[in-house]
């Protein structure tokens, strides 16, 4: 197993192969890089309808001392890839680190789904939880939406949604090294995809082709609920926390979204973790940066 799972980073790692020719191939190869690492107790899988589609979730109770609070959480890889299967280490690790219950939403992918797809899915999900909270023995105020990498981005805009459409409002969001802008090009405002864009695994070029499958009008991606940095109104936000990592591509533009939540208003923590790359959060090989984010993340959430 060791030696497919290296063998697995180092087609990850290759700068030359097209992730939107071979995104199919990456969604396999993130499984080979995640089975679970022992048996996952206390999960529950679940189907939450929308019309007469359903769209899964899978629900993570910590193994002691569960308290009554609840994680939303919305996985990354671009949009493109990733499952709660790839995630499910992450879930699991993340409610026992918290003592939360974690919710994680299998959210369709593009390109097959391409925008707003998956982030209806995400919208709906979370929209269910919220107005059936009581049912499900949790309140309202006791809910946060996180999110790592296109899923830091989801969560963020389903809180922009969630105010503009007025049906629920959660009250705190954790942004883990999320994307708020859409050009990762040379052509971005913010240094970081130029000084991160090439060494570390997750390449600016990468995170753009991500954005080519997921938004394939150019037009499109001016919307908030893509790029949500650009929203003319940050107003009415979560109370925000923002994890960044020192050598990323979207480091600065994670940060910058938080300044921009503060210029309106919001309650908003920025944290940027020293010498992690992007991804930190479900690479287990350097244990130093998640347990630093974890204890930023339980911090906030007992404030």
């Amino acid at each position: 197993m060791k030696n497919i799972k290296k063998l697995a980073l180092k087609i990850l790692s290759i700068p030359h192969i097209s992730l939107k020719k071979h995104y199919k191939a990456y969604r396999k190869i993130l499984n080979v890089l995640n089975p679970p690492l022992e048996p996952i107790y206390k999960v529950l899988d679940h189907r939450i309808m929308k019309d007469n589609r359903e769209i899964p979730v899978r629900v993570f109770i910590p193994k002691e001392n569960p308290l009554p609070k609840l994680l939303i959480f919305f996985h990354g890889g671009g949009w493109v890839t990733g499952n709660i299967d790839s995630y499910t280490n992450v879930c699991a690790f993340m409610a026992n680190r918290t003592n939360h219950t974690v919710v994680s939403v299998d959210y369709r992918l593009a390109p097959e789904y391409p925008f707003p797809k998956g982030l209806e899915d995400c919208y709906w999900a979370t929209r269910e939880i919220f107005l059936n909270c009581e049912k499900l023995n949790f309140k309202e105020d006791d809910i946060t939406l996180i999110g790592d990498s296109a899923g830091g981005n989801l969560a963020a805009v389903v809180s922009l949604m969630a105010r503009d459409r007025g049906e629920f409002l959660p009250k705190k969001q954790i942004l883990i090294y999320p994307a708020t802008y859409y050009d990762h090009s040379e052509n971005s405002p913010f240094p970081s995809v130029v000084e991160n864009g090439k060494d570390f695994i997750m390449t600016s070029k990468r995170i753009q082709d991500y954005m080519d499958l997921y938004v394939k009008n150019r037009e499109d991606r001016l919307n908030p609920y893509i790029a949500p940095i650009l929203s003319e109104d940050l107003s009415n936000q979560p109370r925000t926390l923002i994890i960044t990592a020192e050598f990323d591509p979207l480091r600065d533009e994670g940060e910058a979204y938080g300044i921009k939540l503060k210029e309106f208003g919001n309650h908003v923590k920025i944290y940027r973790i020293k010498d992690a790359l992007h991804g930190f959060l479900s690479n287990p090989l350097n244990s130093s940066h998640t347990d630093e984010l974890y204890e930023i993340i339980n911090s906030f959430l007992t404030n």
